[in-house]
């Protein structure tokens, strides 16, 4: 796999040679976009953190709570020097001498791999401080002002933007959140060794094999979810609880740009696969759940409206739903998606608003018994 290569610091290395300037620019051709799920441009951030005033930090995102998704915690235990390089380069482009790693608290079993790999950065470099710090948990910490909050020992709410944490984050002072596997990206482009088309997918399910697997944007599903070895006949495909649900279709072409064009989004490359044996009322019920326990409860939209979700959820399953309910559950969807506060808000009902399209069935058989 491309992200096990072991680089022995030589992106480091040269890096330090070269001008942050034309490292921007060297990571700004490579195309490379965050692999956190939002996919904003990495050399941007890198820029717009490098031009603010005052003492800067790094921060690595490895609170990785996304139903499904597993593959910084794949690097982190393979790979973890490759990171360590990562956010040394990064504070080198934006000038901070201080980075923190904020690692999801059900990965501390990482901690020891992390710590041996800061400790050889240490012995060869040093000139970073890197921390590990331990999250105290939840989905909302995956949210970079969230994490910001936490790491000041406040409730990990998501902050206003404008200001963004490169121009005001941890302290108050511009700081630089970036995924795991985005950092882990720089020392490979920095040697030349990027390929921009290979993605780790994290996939699992109704599958023999679940596990982390590469494979390069353009290919088919079926032939991704063939190396996974499926179970019975896969009916649905689960882009995490974020990302929507499509139909299983084994010509899907897996590009950000298809599965957007469908109303789902591919984010973080996860695949949870459910065949038709499964009871997708059930499914979805688990993961309009999911986004109530893990709301942070700041905002009304998604701290009322997904409860109300639920409600219906439980009255389409036991047969008293009518016409009303199921139209309600389409605005509240929309309604949640278009007024929370943060990106997790937004992306809460994408599932829901793609089963309906998608799965009309489900919704019109619990209809049918009013």
């Amino acid at each position: 796999m491309q992200i096990e290569r072991h680089t022995g610091f030589n992106g480091l290395r040269k890096a330090l040679s070269m001008n942050p300037d034309e490292l921007i620019e060297l990571i700004r051709n490579s195309g490379l976009t965050g692999r956190g799920g939002a996919h904003f441009p990495t050399w941007k951030k890198l820029s717009l953190a490098r031009s603010s005033q005052g003492e800067k930090i790094v921060v690595c995102d490895a609170e990785e709570s996304e139903p499904g998704t597993f593959k910084d915690r794949f690097i982190l235990e393979k790979n973890p020097l490759i990171v360590v390089e990562g956010i040394a380069i990064a504070s080198h482009i934006i000038e901070a001498r201080q980075a923190i790693i904020y690692l999801r608290g059900e990965y501390s079993f990482l901690e020891e791999g992390i710590r041996k790999a800061i400790e050889e950065y240490n012995k060869l470099f040093g000139d970073i401080n890197i921390h590990l710090i331990i999250s105290g948990g939840g989905y909302i910490c995956g949210e970079e002002t969230a994490i910001l909050n936490s790491l000041e020992g406040k409730r990990p709410n998501p902050r206003n933007k404008p200001p963004f944490p490169v121009e005001k984050g941890y302290m108050d002072k511009p700081t630089l959140v970036n995924n795991v596997e985005t950092l882990a990206m720089l020392p490979l482009i920095i040697l030349g060794d990027y390929d921009p088309d290979l993605r780790l997918f994290s996939i699992s399910g109704n599958v023999e094999k679940p596990g982390v697997y590469e494979a390069r944007l353009g290919i088919t599903l079926g032939e991704l979810i063939a190396r996974a070895k499926p179970i019975g006949n896969p009916r649905a495909v689960l882009l995490g609880a974020s990302g929507g649900v499509l139909r299983y279709d084994p010509n899907l072409v897996l590009t950000m740009d298809n599965i957007e064009r469908l109303g789902g989004m591919l984010g973080m490359n996860t695949l949870i696969i459910i065949n038709d044996e499964q009871d997708l009322l059930q499914v979805f019920k688990h993961i309009a759940e999911f986004f109530v326990h893990e709301s942070c409860g700041l905002c009304t939209p998604c701290r009322e409206g997904n409860p109300r979700i639920v409600d219906i959820m439980e009255k389409i399953i036991d047969g008293t739903a009518t016409s009303r309910d199921i139209s309600l559950l389409e605005r509240l969807a929309k309604y949640i998606a278009d007024t929370s506060m943060c990106g997790l808000g937004k992306a809460s009902t994408k599932w829901l608003l793609t089963a309906l399209k998608y799965f009309p069935e489900v919704f019109s058989n619990a209809k049918s018994n009013n």
